[in-house]
């Protein structure tokens, strides 16, 4: 696959500094990678040091002389964004871009997920974009800046196995949801100011640990062949989004949700169980998903 560098200047963003939330893994490590790859100093924030610490060595081995700042914070509390937005723009001069990622997810059905599971995610998926977007606000207005929210697919149509009870993620859906309103009202209120208000809303990324997580082994290769463009998606492809809805040539775009998932929800989950071949043993595969979700993820909600 092609860099952005092979389609992007290298240094467009130069002068640009980028606060990106949920920036320790994954997809929002590569879209910290990919806005320092051109020029911006970057700022990550997550909640394990250990987890930021391998991050911006990681950045800092693919982008020479890059500009790194990690904040070890939970969304869920504005006091410390407000501090680290303050220092982010202390240190680097502005705050241009801000890419709101920090999520929480796991597998379980609604009828045995509790209430505090569920708000869990709500605080940190909806609440916790919130409060990103509204502690980065008095920087932004200076910038004219953008703000990206990572959200997600899976609340378009519910998830592509809804029929098979021993997956939901019904907590998730409702947070995505939600994420994807306040991406449209913030533009309507905030492009006064001249501030974009975006969402990126990745399919199956196959480069991560969700998708580990989540996608069943023996619907792997079915699932794929249900997507339009028979493919997964990989980081990568969130990072060409990100640079173009961070440019000159995204200056008009505000509002929106750009999709990026080679038509997967397009084509709905009835064309992925018109190739599933052994529904039993997929049912099974996601029970032991869920089982050992719940073990791992659960417990500490």
């Amino acid at each position: 696959m092609v860099e952005t560098t092979d389609i992007f200047h290298s240094n467009i963003f130069r002068g640009k500094t980028a606060f990106v939330t949920g920036g320790g893994s994954g997809i929002c490590l590569g879209m910290a990678t990919a806005l320092a790859r051109h020029g911006a100093s970057v700022s990550i924030a997550g909640r394990t040091q250990s987890k930021l610490d391998s991050a911006r060595a990681l950045i800092m081995a693919n982008v020479p002389n890059a500009k790194v700042a990690v904040f070890a914070l939970d969304v869920r509390n504005p006091q410390l964004l407000e501090s680290a937005m303050k220092e982010t723009n202390e240190r680097f001069g502005s705050i241009d871009f801000v890419v709101c990622g920090a999520a929480g997810n796991f597998l379980c059905p609604a009828e045995k997920l509790s209430l505090n599971a569920f708000k869990t995610v709500i605080d940190i998926d909806l609440v916790g974009t919130f409060n990103t977007c509204k502690a980065a606000l008095p920087y932004l207005k200076v910038s004219k800046g953008l703000i990206i929210n990572v959200t997600a697919t899976l609340q378009y149509k519910g998830t592509p196995v809804e029929h098979l009870l021993s997956i939901m993620m019904v907590h998730a859906c409702a947070a995505k949801a939600g994420v994807d309103a306040l991406t449209r009202v913030l533009a309507l209120e905030w492009g006064q100011y001249g501030i974009r208000v975006n969402g990126i809303a990745p399919g199956p990324i196959d480069d991560t640990q969700g998708m580990s997580n989540l996608m069943p082994e023996l619907m792997r290769e079915n699932f794929k062949r249900a997507i339009p463009l028979e493919r997964f998606g990989h980081v990568k492809d969130i990072e060409f989004t990100t640079v173009y809805l961070c440019s000159e040539a995204a200056k008009l775009v505000t509002g929106t949700i750009e999709v990026v998932d080679g038509g997967e929800w397009l084509a709905g989950p009835m064309s992925v169980m018109s190739v599933m071949e052994d529904e039993k043993a997929i049912e099974a595969d996601l029970k032991k998903k869920k089982d050992t979700f719940q073990k791992s993820k659960a417990a500490k909600l």
